[in-house]
């Protein structure tokens, strides 16, 4: 890469016109969510408007070499958000909207980039939403229609070859305005800093997603019925074939979440209020 890649959308197209791209963004202020010497995310707002900021300033080779070692793909910059919102777009999956991006560097170790994407509120994640459920049952119609609508983004996702490395549903935000129904739910994929496209999503990848899914719902008060309505909306096939034809699958997809869910309690004792976020894996 010997040539910057730039995309700017209003506000930003204005913005910054006349200036570097790549100073301007980190001349912006507003509460800080991550400083990392290599990765800084922070909320500002232009015009009223709020926004969220993510700076990726290379991590160095000491860094991807321990990555690597200890068999991780390290996070080189911006552009994996960039990918991953593009492609999540085009299939019909709700996600954040990106308004700028910039990727500078040929070297990887020290790439400089940004992303900005707009705020989406008000919402909720599906992991504060759903807290309560195992003391206050929700409605079944409201159930029912969350399952459903997290099996069709996810079989979407998978399927249009992005897989998203951290797929809890703490990274499902849900639109407030107007009220959430059965008959009007808006489900946001977010977090996609992870993430990788490809043409086609590799089963082992695929797999790693619906178990970090799976875990992440085990606290939630879900019954097995409730597992098996998620199952033929995600593969697009009938329960039967499904049963039959991906019972490996779903013994590993077991196997797989108990053992998240055991090393979650060995390192985090829940708090006064509970459970303690999934994220802290």
């Amino acid at each position: 890469m010997s040539s910057a890649t730039l995309f700017l959308a209003e506000p930003f197209k204005t913005l910054w016109s006349g200036y570097d791209p790549f100073v301007a963004v980190e001349a912006l202020r507003g509460e800080i969510f991550r400083e990392l010497e290599a990765r800084r995310t922070l909320r500002t707002e232009v015009g009223g408007r709020g926004y969220f900021v993510k700076i990726h300033r290379g991590v160095g080779w000491r860094e991807i070499a321990k990555n690597l070692l200890t068999f991780k793909l390290p996070v080189l910059g911006a552009g994996n958000e960039w990918r991953a919102i593009n492609r999540l777009t085009e299939v019909g999956v709700d996600t954040m909207r990106a308004v700028a991006f910039g990727e500078r560097g040929a070297n990887p170790a020290t790439r400089h980039s940004f992303i900005v994407t707009e705020e989406l509120a008000p919402t909720i994640s599906l992991e504060d939403f759903c807290r309560d459920w195992p003391r206050r049952p929700p409605p079944p119609k409201m159930k029912w229609a969350l399952i459903r609508k997290v099996a069709e983004m996810a079989g979407r996702m998978h399927r249009g070859g992005v897989n998203h490395r951290d797929f809890y549903i703490c990274h499902f935000l849900m639109g407030l305005d107007p009220t959430p129904s059965p008959e009007n739910l808006k489900l946001s994929i977010i977090d996609l800093h992870r993430a990788q496209v490809r043409a086609q999503t590799p089963l082992r990848w695929r797999d790693k997603d619906l178990a970090s899914l799976y875990f992440s719902a085990l606290d939630i008060g879900l019954t097995r019925r409730d597992i098996l309505r998620f199952l033929p909306i995600y593969f697009a096939r009938g329960l039967r074939q499904i049963l039959v034809e991906e019972s490996a699958l779903l013994r590993q997809l077991e196997a797989e979440a108990g053992r998240l869910h055991a090393r979650f309690l060995r390192k985090y004792a829940p708090g006064a209020d509970g459970t303690p976020s999934r994220t802290a894996l």
